[in-house]
């Protein structure tokens, strides 16, 4: 069973306190006070009352000032007050409720109304904090199948980008180590909040996220070209470089395909299909070069997109420091110097800066993923 409702009056008067409680403690739980100041305290303890029966011309700290001070507090603004005044001026009553008392009573106080009027609130307030209730838990509900599908969604990608790894037998924990260092540099970059280089939370988590797709498209080299331990004809370094357009041609056909098959208005740039653009935008660019020399449409500077030239300087990173069937593995500070050496030519000048200060970080993610 629920306990009865908590009540709170408020009056300088003590008699009208005693009316007021003989009539209300048949009914409802009841606390009282004299003071204005002490009503503030009260409101804000436990039990937290479900209604204030407030007079209004109380000394030192009238009613107005009283329900001025409920409303600024939060653990009080959604107590309904009603005020209970001998004042009864339209004018008086028009301020109160301006005030946002819930509703206005004047004296001499007549039982059944007063009862009636509390009820009145009593259930306005539980149909309130019914619906504040289920709206908090329909939320949290659509938070939760937001996170589970994010998740169906991480691993189903993730499972695919190590399909695409499994046919590169040397590249080991590559996805890891990539992932991690796009963090880093993601989460370096949001904090300096470089005007000239926009990054908003989704839009970096969005990059995180589509880090490890970044390879997709070695799915379409032959083997005989991926696994070739020797040097690459010329023919053939075009066959490897082909991977980047094979896997946003792919990812591009998918986004295409979900957009004719459904018929709410999606857009690669927002909404549902953000993920996807930003991935496309890596496989396709990851190999462009800032100063225009790179792969596969000899973008230059920040025509290259910004996913893709963080991406760039974590993939070469980790190639340089990584072994390979055709190179053994460089030291990180040769990889550190070689990297600082692109900067302009090959890799934004920024993101160089910021790999130069987070080297450090790169080796630990590099040891902390490293190949078994």
């Amino acid at each position: 069973m629920r306990p009865a409702p908590t009540l709170l009056i408020v009056d300088d008067q003590p008699e009208n306190l005693a009316a007021l409680g003989d009539l209300l403690e048949p009914h409802y739980r009841v606390r009282a006070t004299t003071s204005g100041r002490r009503a503030l305290q009260l409101a804000a303890s436990e039990p937290c009352p479900d209604l204030i029966l407030l007079d209004v011309m109380m000394p030192e700290m009238d009613g107005y000032a009283v329900l001025e001070a409920l409303r600024h507090d939060p653990l009080t603004r959604e107590i309904p007050v009603i005020f209970v005044t001998a004042r009864d001026a339209a004018l008086d009553e028009e301020h109160g409720l301006q005030l946002g008392a819930a509703d206005y009573i004047t004296k001499p106080i007549r039982p059944a109304i007063v009862l009636a009027r509390i009820l009145t609130q009593l259930e306005n307030k539980q149909a309130r904090d019914l619906l504040k209730d289920q709206n908090a838990w329909l939320q949290a509900e659509v938070a939760r199948r937001m996170h589970d599908n994010e998740l169906i969604q991480d691993v189903s990608l993730y499972a695919l980008a190590l399909l695409a790894e499994t046919r590169d037998k040397d590249t080991g924990n590559h996805l890891c180590r990539t992932q991690a260092y796009v963090e880093l540099l993601v989460g370096v970059l949001r904090k300096r909040s470089d005007p000239l280089v926009p990054l908003s939370a989704e839009l970096g988590q969005t990059i995180v996220r589509a880090a490890p797709l970044h390879d997709i498209g070695k799915v379409g080299i032959p083997d005989q070209i991926l696994h070739k331990p020797g040097r690459l004809s010329a023919e053939e370094f075009e066959l490897i470089k082909s991977h980047s357009r094979i896997g946003a041609d792919a990812i591009n056909m998918a986004i295409d395909r979900v957009v004719s098959a459904d018929s709410s208005p999606l857009s690669g740039d927002t909404g549902a299909l953000a993920f996807l653009t930003v991935a496309a935008q890596i496989a396709h660019w990851h190999h462009e070069r800032w100063d225009g020399g790179g792969y596969p449409d000899h973008l230059a500077g920040e025509k290259i997109p910004l996913p893709a030239r963080i991406m760039a300087i974590a993939d070469v990173y980790d190639a340089l420091i990584s072994r390979r069937v055709y190179k053994q593995a460089l030291p990180h500070a040769t990889a550190v110097r070689m990297i600082r050496n692109g900067r302009g030519s090959q890799f934004d000048p920024l993101l160089v800066d910021l790999f130069v200060e987070l080297n450090e970080e790169f080796a630990g993610i590099a040891e902390r993923f490293a190949d078994v």
